[in-house]
């Protein structure tokens, strides 16, 4: 079974998923599996390499909260962009009900995709089919963002959208731009390549941008 993949590569890097966290997963990658033949969701189409570059690359982000020092617990964290629910999907179910997730993404297709899910995994999070720049009614404790676009749109947008000393927390590549090289988090996860994250606190670095 490929999720076997996944709770090896999990423990590898001090991460327990429990038996029905890992079934949750399995359901996403089927479902993943199923819709994208037909909606294009992702240009990741193995199994094997959905669960490295999707659910492990995802999950990177507890390690960031860890070194951060950032306590997720009942907070509002939606995900900037989230496509087929990546980073946010896999943040819910290893914190499951100890945080509030919100999936932000603008393509129809996609939305109906993580509405539907959401009944597969029964799992409660919340989708809004907008872009981020027209949600004016919510505000966020983390924004986090996964291959969202430029890094200077992401912070034009997410800053936005975040609560006062919230975070903005954006996953990028080994070559994270230089200026934003002081506010980056370098995380080594066994069976991945290095991994930058940025993370900026609003009204202090957000503010200098």
């Amino acid at each position: 079974m490929e999720i076997q993949l996944l709770k090896k590569l999990a423990e590898e890097n001090n991460l327990n998923l429990s038996d029905n966290q890992l079934k949750q997963f399995e359901i996403y990658l089927n479902t993943l599996i199923k819709w994208n033949r037909v909606y294009n969701l992702t240009s990741v189409r193995k199994k094997d390499e959905i669960i490295k570059k999707h659910f492990l690359d995802s999950l990177t982000l507890v390690k960031v909260f860890e070194i951060k020092q950032i306590n997720v617990k009942g907070k509002k964290i939606a995900d900037l962009g989230t496509g087929a629910g990546f980073p946010g999907i896999p943040l819910k179910i290893y914190y499951q009900d100890d945080i509030d997730l919100y999936l932000i993404d603008s393509i129809q297709k996609k939305c109906l995709f993580l509405e539907m899910l959401k009944k597969e995994l029964k799992l409660e999070y919340k989708v809004i089919c907008k872009r981020a720049e027209e949600i004016t009614d919510e505000k966020f404790d983390i924004v986090v963002s996964r291959a969202t676009g430029e890094t200077f749109d992401v912070l034009k947008w997410g800053k936005d959208i975040l609560k006062r000393e919230g975070y903005l927390i954006i996953m990028k590549g080994k070559k994270v731009e230089e200026e934003l090289r002081p506010f980056a988090v370098s995380v080594k996860f066994k069976g991945l390549p290095e991994r930058k994250i940025v993370v900026l606190k609003k009204e202090q670095e957000i503010d200098k941008w």
